[in-house]
């Protein structure tokens, strides 16, 4: 029985693994500053002590999360070239990747019910989204992502793994494990496809469905500029749902048949490493509220 994997990451160039070591170091880095400087904002501003930026201030906290449990073992492999992981490290870091990113396709549903909610029962907005309210919500976002990550978890340690042991990816990924099983798993890997698109797709539809509602009742208002602040206040998310789907959807949405690793590898860079940073930019860049919450701030230091 495999003890260990070796990851095999992209490249063994040891030219392109050292410019991969900078710019994975530059992208975690800027990762980890700006999801913390969001969360320091919503934490410290009361203007932003709002669901939505409750709900932002998750997102942060995810993003955080799933690059501390990427990218330095990453770093570490390219800069040391030993990409030896222990079984059991291997299964943590996939029940913790896994349950980070089901955490964020639910914490993005319930970003796009607070945005339905705010523009389609306006006057009912303190009361439906309340912080309490909030609060549980996130609170069954994590404890169900966590929970279907274990299970998704036990199922792929059930399988024997008896060799060969080297995984043809950069962490310790689902459909990379499960093509080194030595047993047939279809079964087993039909019920994961089955459950990845219950969780990706449930939340999507509820996304799709609620800006659906949201699109109806903008373009049924009268006035220019309530468009343009209704639209305003939705772009954001909108453009972190379409980074996070259009990316997670291509590795974890396809039957196993059409797996092609490499390809895959490729779109797990861009959810792990670039959507992460990009998403504080998108918010402060994109975000009134948030870009006088900063300015407010450094205000306060100088």
């Amino acid at each position: 029985m495999v003890n260990e994997f070796i990851l095999l990451g992209f490249t063994n160039h040891p030219t392109l693994q050292r410019l991969f070591i900078v710019v994975c170091l530059i992208m975690a880095l800027a990762t980890v500053i700006g999801n913390s400087l969001i969360i320091f904002l919503v934490w410290n501003d009361s203007h932003l002590h709002t669901a939505m930026y409750f709900f932002i201030g998750n997102l942060s906290l995810l993003d955080i999360l799933f690059t501390i449990i990427t990218v330095p073992q990453m770093l570490v492999h390219l800069a040391s070239g030993v990409n030896i992981i222990s079984f059991n490290r291997c299964m943590a870091q996939l029940n913790l990747s896994i349950s980070c990113g089901m955490t964020e396709c639910f914490i993005l549903a319930f970003m796009a019910y607070d945005r339905y909610v705010a523009i389609c029962q306006p006057l009912r907005y303190p009361t439906i989204m309340e912080m309490n309210v909030c609060m549980k919500m996130a609170a069954i976002c994590w404890v169900t992502a966590f929970f279907n990550g274990s299970v998704l978890t036990a199922i792929t340690t059930s399988f024997p793994f008896c060799g060969p042991n080297q995984i043809n990816h950069f962490y310790c990924e689902l459909p990379a494990i499960l093509q080194l099983a030595c047993m047939d798993t279809y079964m087993a890997k039909a019920l994961i496809f089955a459950l990845s698109v219950i969780v990706l797709m449930l939340p999507f539809t509820f996304i799709v469905i609620s800006y659906v509602h949201i699109a109806r009742v903008v373009f049924s208002m009268h006035s220019t500029k309530g468009n343009q602040r209704a639209f305003s206040t939705c772009a954001t998310h909108l453009t972190v749902v379409t980074l996070f789907y259009s990316t997670i959807g291509f590795v974890y949405l396809k039957p196993r048949s059409h797996h092609v690793i490499d390809q895959e590898k490729r779109a797990s860079v861009f959810y792990a490493l670039v959507s992460p940073m990009l998403n504080p930019i998108i918010y402060s860049l994109r975000n009134k509220d948030v870009k006088e919450a900063l300015v407010k701030a450094m205000g306060k230091v100088s």
